[in-house]
C-alpha cells in the first residue's frame, strides 16, 4: 500500500475515533447565581479544561440555570427559610434535568445544603465540591485546617462533616471573625465588589490561623477567591472553585478519554 494512503487512512480512523469518544462526553448542569461571580469563574475553568485536554475547538456540554441570588436565594438565607431556598434548587435541577443534564454541580459552597435533595429529587450524579475538596487535602496529608465561608458553611454539619469524617480538625473561628468573613461575602463579594480593606482583613485571619498551628485554608466560599490571593499567604489556601471545576471536568471527560487512550 503506498505510503500516502496508508497516511490518510490513520488521519480518517484517528479522527473516528475522536468522533465516537466525543459522544462520551457527559453534559452537566450547573445551579449557578449563587453569585454569578463564581458562576463566570466556573465557566471559565470548566471550559478551559475541556479544551485543554480535548484540543482542537473543544469545549463543555452545558446547561446552566442562573438564579437570581437576591430574589431565588439570599432572601431566604436572611429569615432562615431554608425548604423554600431548597425548592428553587430542586426545581431549577429538574429543568437542567429535563433539558437534558446526565449530572449535576451546584456552583455554591452553601447550595450544597440542598445537595441531598436535589440528588434524590433527579436521581442524576452530583459532583460535590465538599467531597472534591477533602479529597484532596487527604491526599496532601493535612489532618487540621481552618474552613472560611458563610456562617452556615463554617458552622453545620452538612458543611463541616465530608471533611471531619476524614479525621480533618477545623480550627474554630471566634464569633467576631466568623461575623465579619459573612459580611464579606453577602456585602461585598456576592455584588462584585472586591474591598482593599477587606482583603487585608482576610490576610490577618490567615496569619493569625497559622499561628494557631492550622495547616492549611479553605475558601469555602466559591466567591472568597476574588479576594485571597491564594499563592501569597503563609499558608497553603485550596479554592474550592477551582478543585469543583476541576472535578467536574474528571466527571465529564471520564469516558471520552478512556475511549481515545483506547483508540
Amino acid at each position: 500500500m503506498p505510503q500516502v494512503l496508508r497516511d490518510l487512512l490513520t488521519i480518517y480512523f484517528t479522527q473516528a475515533a475522536v468522533g465516537e469518544g466525543k459522544s462520551d462526553v457527559r453534559k452537566l448542569g450547573i445551579i449557578g447565581g449563587t453569585s454569578w461571580n463564581s458562576t463566570a469563574l466556573y465557566y471559565d475553568h470548566i471550559n478551559r479544561q475541556v479544551a485543554q485536554r480535548l484540543g482542537g475547538l473543544h469545549s463543555a456540554r452545558l446547561a446552566i440555570e442562573s438564579l437570581d441570588f437576591e430574589e431565588d436565594y439570599a432572601r431566604f438565607h436572611r429569615v432562615g427559610d431554608w425548604s423554600a431556598a431548597e425548592r428553587v434548587v430542586v426545581q431549577a435541577a429538574e429543568r437542567l434535568k429535563a433539558a437534558g443534564a446526565e449530572g449535576l454541580l451546584l456552583a455554591s459552597n452553601t447550595m450544597h445544603k440542598s445537595a441531598d435533595a436535589v440528588a434524590t429529587a433527579t436521581g442524576l450524579p452530583l459532583v460535590d465540591i465538599r467531597e472534591a475538596t477533602a479529597d484532596r487535602i487527604t491526599a496532601d496529608r493535612r489532618t487540621r485546617i481552618a474552613l472560611l465561608g458563610t456562617r452556615f458553611t463554617m458552622t453545620e454539619a452538612w458543611a463541616r462533616g465530608p471533611y471531619e469524617q476524614r479525621g480533618i480538625v477545623i480550627q474554630e473561628l471566634n464569633a467576631e471573625w466568623r461575623a465579619e468573613v459573612d459580611r464579606i461575602i453577602y456585602e461585598e463579594l456576592a455584588a462584585g465588589r472586591v474591598v482593599r480593606d477587606s482583603q487585608r482583613k482576610l490576610k490577618t485571619l490567615i496569619t493569625e490561623l497559622g499561628k494557631a498551628k492550622v495547616q492549611a485554608i479553605v475558601l469555602g466560599c466559591t466567591e472568597l477567591v476574588l479576594a485571597v490571593d491564594t499563592r501569597a499567604n503563609v499558608l497553603p489556601v485550596y479554592d474550592t472553585t477551582a478543585i469543583h471545576a476541576r472535578a467536574a471536568v474528571d466527571w465529564m471527560l471520564g469516558e471520552a478519554e478512556q475511549a481515545r487512550a483506547a483508540a
